[in-house]
């Protein structure tokens, strides 16, 4: 009696949400204080669902998201919007006539790495809901998903999030992405994390925070697109490593590099490799510190 009654002393500090989720998978307590979990499902706004538009064609299957085998109880997928049958793998077949998977991510999930990498079937993936604050890692996130065209991220959330390393690494069919929502603040890997995005002509990275940013290398590689890029807003005081930063960006005409601070930086080997001759020359000349060796193409 004494347990149950400090249980209930300790829910009435609660939110009803938290509460449901502290007791969600513990059937002992839901017994104990004479809870039926199954009357509150709706309550369960900490989930994150996911919509995905695939491309079946060419009598091709495959993986549209990674999942550990530990976790899989965690992660409810529908083919076509059917909720009436969750289906148990990552991966569809030609014959299963799919083209919208729906997902469904429980809370118990604290790491987004890799979620989707090299799912390269995927042409469309919308965040309908996303009511977190734990995940923590969205490293390769986006990896590989080269013919991905459009991406919502209106809902997203990275209170939280200190690895954005490779994010979108390769997303090499996306030509518009919005991140007017992120919040950065506490990340301190953004290496790579636009590498290869070769279709985007533009970026507006205006609201980034990267006052603990201490890595940048090839965070632009590969841009080619680009024309124009604003990083006026960027804190480098932190960052280490610029190597390859904008490597391979070969349509640069304008790069705002007017607050960046390179005091610290150890490491920036062929970060304009590959650039027009014009925006080097543009940059030696506002930047008498930068060391040459980020204009060799070497």
């Amino acid at each position: 009696m004494k347990s149950h009654y400090i249980i209930l002393k300790l829910f009435e500090y609660m939110t009803e949400r938290k509460l449901l989720e502290a007791i969600r998978y513990n059937k002992s307590i839901q017994k104990r204080i004479n809870i039926n979990i199954n009357h509150y499902k709706a309550n369960f706004e900490t989930k994150t669902s996911i919509e995905l538009d695939i491309i079946p064609k060419k009598g091709e299957y495959g993986e549209f998201i990674n999942i550990n085998e530990k976790d899989k109880n965690f992660f409810h997928i529908y083919f076509n919007d059917n909720k009436k049958k969750e289906i148990e793998n990552n991966s569809f077949n030609i014959d299963d006539n799919v083209s919208k998977i729906s997902i469904i991510i429980d809370y118990q999930i604290k790491s987004f790495y890799e979620l989707f990498y090299n799912c390269k079937c995927i042409e469309s993936i919308k965040f309908k809901k996303f009511y977190r604050n734990n995940i923590t890692n969205m490293c390769y996130m986006f990896g590989i998903c080269s013919s991905l065209k459009e991406l919502n991220l209106n809902n997203f959330n990275t209170n939280n999030v200190t690895d954005m390393g490779f994010m979108f690494y390769g997303c090499s069919s996306l030509k518009e992405l919005n991140l007017n929502n992120f919040n950065t603040n506490k990340v301190t890997d953004m290496r790579g994390m636009f590498d290869g995005c070769s279709s985007l002509k533009e970026l507006n990275l205006n609201n980034f925070n990267t006052n603990n940013v201490t890595d940048m290398r090839s965070m632009f590689r590969g841009c080619s697109s680009l024309k124009e890029l604003n990083l006026n807003n960027f804190n480098t005081n932190n960052v280490i490593d610029m190597s390859g930063m904008f490597r391979a960006c070969s349509s640069l005409k304008e790069l705002n590099l007017n607050n960046f601070i390179i005091n610290n930086i150890t490491k920036m080997r062929r970060m304009f490799n590959g650039c027009l001759d014009e925006l080097k020359l543009k940059i030696k000349s506002q930047f008498k510190n930068f060391k040459e060796v980020a204009f060799k193409n070497y």
